[in-house]
């Protein structure tokens, strides 16, 4: 049986990595650090931002909020407050449904 190769899943990303995965500029990155208290990367010696997954689960949520939905910054804490369960579990649930019209167009585009 051939060798398949598991994804490796990283512990730690960079500021530059996460800021890459939601195209967002590095300082947006650190405004929102200093703005919702969820978000917590630990540092190192150098004082690098290391985030962990579920930081980045968190930025998921924030950016949803903020950027796709338009929430103002107190809106968005006052929601995350309120029911970031809720949110986390639509913000999921939105990703599938994209992924799932992408797939259709492209089944679309090859008929």
């Amino acid at each position: 049986m051939p060798y398949k190769e598991r994804e490796v899943e990283k512990l730690y990303y960079s500021i530059g990595e996460v800021a890459k995965m939601f195209d967002v500029n590095n300082s947006l990155i650190r405004f929102w650090e200093k703005e919702f208290d969820i978000l917590k990367p630990k540092k190192n010696k150098k004082g690098n931002r290391l985030f962990t997954k579920e930081d980045v689960e968190n930025i998921k949520i924030i950016y949803h909020l903020v950027k796709e939905r338009g929430y103002t910054l107190q809106g968005a804490k006052d929601k995350l407050k309120d029911n970031k369960n809720d949110i986390a579990e639509n913000v999921e649930i939105i990703k599938h449904l994209e992924d799932v019209r992408a797939f259709l167009m492209e089944l679309k585009k090859n008929l």
